[in-house]
């Protein structure tokens, strides 16, 4: 008569303990999660003091009047510790108890905190600028009021004079840096610094006239509620300021490479010639990959891509007629009259308009997240168009400032459509960059850090990706803009051989540009730029070809694997949820997603 009651109250006893160990499990692992987000919210809050640019980009004003000088030695190791003390409490997290997305947030900052941690044993700040990037070739953008910097109020106003002072130190502490490289023959090719020299000197930096120098917009679009009297003050602290701080900067550094770091940089063009150069290479090609792949493995991969797409571009030679080799093709192509036929740059603009017409039907299709944020088309400054690339600038995830795509016009009736015109924007525009930045930076559910976050392999291979889907879209039906998306892939393709080449010394710059126009259908200015590019920012390159075959590679996987339970909607939305991530842990990712699937 007792033993059932026994047994039912032994059972309740056994229940209760099992429903207790259960909320404490679930303590425990919010407890870690909670400690995740937190570590993740407050290492972004830290990494922003030490960027205020990158705050500034994003749309954060709060650090607008700040510049640290963060290539010396001092703040580099502030950086340092900031990536360490972060490290340490990483490892206090409990893994195994996070979710798989918390265990994609761990992996990435896991990931990012020690790859900077090893980029710093390289020294960078050596080389604290080259022809085609850094904050000399920035500045004058953000200054101009047509970039990030805000010029709406009397504070920001303010706000870039304290930046614009700070400038001046920062150039000084560069010219320093460059010195210190000297000591160590650890300095740039004779070749770069060439074109640096009068990147410092160009007209619109330098002129006393106001109405001519960029760092002048501001007050030239000064607000109308500004009073009077503030606009007389801004006119006169901004011609004060560029002449006694922008000017001299500028020249003082383009002097300081033409009479001392040019006759002491070197002839050589690879990293591979610099101290310890194959190890810094080996780590470039590690980051920018975010693979391990070796400098050999890429240079075969990238010479079996060119080989497949010479083929494809041996058909269109074909279904044009052209009588010749490869080569006499594409160096036709660069003059036919066919393949430039407009005369304006409002017609060009309005040509990328008319691709984005074509192709928003297929969108709807392909994505189910689409981005919140504007999107416009505008011609590159002319301070910057004659050295500039196509290009695509994010814009703020609360929509005040659009992404922009902006297309460089030196010359509207040389525009050439064999350049890539439809695959160009598929990349830059949409669904490339502006997709993937601006869904990334909407998604408030990712940590700050993997919101405002950017890998290249993954941000230039969803890129370069999707130029791949033109076909799907109805895009390069023309034989022209064929050959454009073929002469797209290409370049990425030679990236790998040229890339490598160059930086482990089995090809110069000279070798490097004669492979380049046998295969893509630039002119020899356009072919030199690229690989001076290659030559200025080792390993940059490999990322897009690397990351556009593993998502294609995902996806074909997938959808065979999966058969009628694959959406492509649904693949692109997980391939973009969380935004940029190390291509490994993009597999993982999509490895659960396919489990959900079925």
């Amino acid at each position: 008569m007792f033993k059932p009651l026994v047994k039912l109250i032994s059972l309740i006893v056994i229940f209760s303990f099992l429903i207790n160990c259960s909320k404490e499990q679930k303590s425990v692992s919010t407890e870690k999660t909670t400690s995740l987000d937190s570590i993740a919210a407050r290492y972004y809050e830290d990494y922003l003091k030490l960027h205020p640019l990158e705050a500034t980009a994003q749309g954060d004003n709060r650090y607008n009047d700040q510049l640290p000088i963060n290539i010396t030695r001092q703040q580099i190791s502030k950086e340092i510790n900031l990536y360490n003390q972060y490290q340490n409490e990483l490892q206090k997290v409990g893994y195994e108890a996070l979710s798989d997305d918390d265990k994609v947030v761990y992996d990435v900052l896991d990931y990012e905190i020690k790859d900077k941690i090893e980029g710093f044993a390289y020294h960078p700040e050596l080389i604290p600028f080259t022809q085609f990037g850094g904050l000399p070739l920035n500045f004058p953008l953000l200054g101009s009021g047509e970039g990030n910097q805000p010029f709406k109020t009397t504070k920001d106003y303010d706000n870039w004079l304290k930046r614009i002072d700070l400038f001046a130190v920062w150039m000084d502490s560069a010219q320093s840096n460059f010195r210190n490289g000297e000591k160590i023959d650890f300095v740039l090719p004779k070749k770069l610094v060439l074109k640096m020299i009068p990147q410092m000197r160009a007209a619109e930096i330098i002129s006393t006239d106001m109405k001519k120098n960029i760092f002048y917009g501001p007050v030239n679009n000064i607000p109308g509620n500004f009073s009077s009297s503030d606009k007389s003050k801004y006119e006169k602290l901004y011609a004060e300021a560029i002449n006694t701080k922008i000017i001299p900067a500028y020249t003082k550094m383009a002097d300081f490479l033409e009479k001392e770091y040019l006759p002491k940089a070197r002839i050589t063009d690879g990293y591979n010639a610099l101290p310890n150069g194959s190890a810094i290479y080996n780590y470039y090609v590690k980051s920018w990959t975010t693979t391990q792949k070796t400098p050999d493995e890429i240079n075969k991969l990238g010479l079996q891509q060119v080989e497949m797409l010479r083929a494809e571009m041996e058909k269109v030679k074909d279904e044009v007629g052209f009588r010749g080799s490869l080569e006499q093709f594409l160096n036709y192509e660069k003059s036919d009259k066919k393949a430039m036929p407009y005369k304006t740059s409002k017609e060009i603009i309005a040509g990328f308009n008319g691709i984005l017409s074509k192709i928003t039907p297929g969108l709807k299709k392909m994505f189910n997240v689409t981005p919140k944020t504007p999107f416009e088309i505008r011609q590159t400054e002319k301070f910057r168009e004659a050295s500039a690339s196509a290009e695509y600038m994010q814009g703020t995830p609360d929509g005040k400032r659009p992404g922009i795509f902006y297309i460089p016009i030196p010359d509207a009736t040389k525009f050439n459509v064999t350049s890539g015109m439809e695959s160009l924007f598929l990349h830059e525009a949409i669904p490339g960059h502006h997709y993937q930045i601006s869904i990334q930076q909407e998604n408030l559910k990712l940590p700050k850090f993997m919101r405002f976050g950017w890998l290249g392999a993954y941000g230039e291979g969803w890129a370069h990706y999707c130029e791949t889907l033109g076909p799907e879209f109805g895009l390069y039906t023309d034989p022209y803009q064929k050959l454009g998306y073929l002469s797209d892939q290409m370049l990425r393709a030679v990236r790998l051989v040229i890339d490598t080449g160059i930086h482990t010394g089995k090809m110069t710059r000279e070798d490097a540009i004669t492979y380049f126009l046998s295969n893509v259908a630039y002119d020899e200015a356009g072919a030199t730029a690229e690989v001076e590019r290659y030559m200025a920012v080792p390993g940059q390159a490999l990322g897009y070809k690397i990351g556009s075959l593993k998502i294609r590679e995902l996806r074909t996987f997938y959808e065979k694997s999966l058969g009628s339970k694959f959406n492509l909607a649904k693949f692109h939305d997980e391939v973009l949820s969380q935004g940029c991530l190390p291509l490994d842990i993009l597999d993982r990712k999509m490895r659960n997603w396919a489990v959900k699937q079925k």
